[in-house]
């Protein structure tokens, strides 16, 4: 398990605490501010300034925020500095890209939802004036909005992995870290189908794994898209591509969320905190307990939490 300490600010620990108010706990350590539970890694910020990741996405969580690095453990405890052909060309925001971005993975309840998109520099001034930037400034009404317009405009795959389908692949042994890797490359080379004979300048996807470990996991895929891909983490900020991919994405986990709350028949809650397992709870209570395959990720914690609360 790898550690990743950074040192910000006050202001920017509140925003952190704001950022992972799905995953809080109730108790926090001694000189702490909080303490959150993420699917990916324990976060833990203290009054000092230094906040802690730890666990295997300590990496990728750790960089969305800046700051000073503190302390790293671990061998994966901080990013690689991006020099080899995986890194972002200076250029970029002149190119034409395929982006992918992914949502739904630290949520208890809804599929994970991937998608990629094809932006071109000409269509960056419409994009913006359609209010497309990074999703998490963004509330999800508008998100809504802002996809029902772009969808007609950027091609894209949208890729839903199913409760059912997600929690068969997780219990054969397979990582969500793998399943997010395949879907990436399955909505990517869907656009460069769909695009076809246009070829983008590159690909970039908002990044969860290093590039070594993204392409062992798919490996053994068909169709395998290497030339010119990209990785960076924030990639919303980097290109346009990943914005637009990351609002259908989100637009398209709204539909299924609420798709799913009707099969519940209770209101579902995002995230992964203390609500969403009392509703997990009052689901196995009202439908029993095999109902939640179809409507939650069962491996998170939130299932025993609910069984216990039962």
């Amino acid at each position: 398990m790898s550690t990743t300490v950074i040192k910000v600010t006050n202001e920017k620990i509140t925003q952190i605490k704001d950022h992972y108010k799905s995953y809080l706990l109730d108790k926090v350590p001694p000189g702490g501010v909080f303490a959150a539970k993420h699917p990916t890694c324990m976060i833990t910020a203290y009054k000092s300034g230094k906040v802690m990741f730890q666990g295997n996405g300590a990496t990728v969580e750790s960089s969305k925020w800046g700051g000073e690095p503190a302390e790293s453990k671990g061998k994966s405890s901080s990013p690689k500095t991006r020099t080899d052909r995986y890194a972002v060309p200076s250029n970029i925001s002149s190119l034409a890209i395929v982006g992918s971005d992914e949502v739904g993975t630290g949520d208890y309840f809804g599929p994970m939802t991937v998608v990629a998109a094809y932006v071109e520099p000409s269509q960056i001034p419409l994009l913006k004036e359609l209010g497309v930037k990074d999703s998490k400034d963004l509330k999800d009404p508008h998100i809504i909005k802002i996809a029902k317009d772009i969808i007609h405009v950027v091609p894209h795959s949208i890729l839903v992995l199913h409760n059912e389908k997600y929690n068969a692949l997780q219990e054969r042994g397979m990582t969500q870290g793998k399943m997010k890797a395949l879907l990436h490359n399955k909505a990517i080379a869907h656009v460069l189908r769909k695009i076809s004979p246009t070829k983008p300048d590159g690909i970039l996807i908002d990044q969860f794994a290093e590039p070594d470990i993204y392409f062992r996991h798919i490996q053994k895929e068909e169709q395998i898209v290497k030339e010119n891909v990209y990785f960076s983490t924030k990639a919303e900020g980097v290109h346009l591509a990943v914005a637009a991919a990351s609002i259908i994405a989100r637009y398209a986990f709204v539909t299924e969320f609420e798709k799913l709350s009707d099969i519940a028949g209770v209101p579902l809650q995002k995230g992964a905190g203390a609500g969403v397992d009392k509703i997990a709870a009052q689901i196995i209570k009202n439908k029993g307990e095999t109902s939640l395959r179809q409507i939650a990720k069962l491996h998170f914690a939130n299932t025993d939490k609910a069984k216990r609360m039962v």
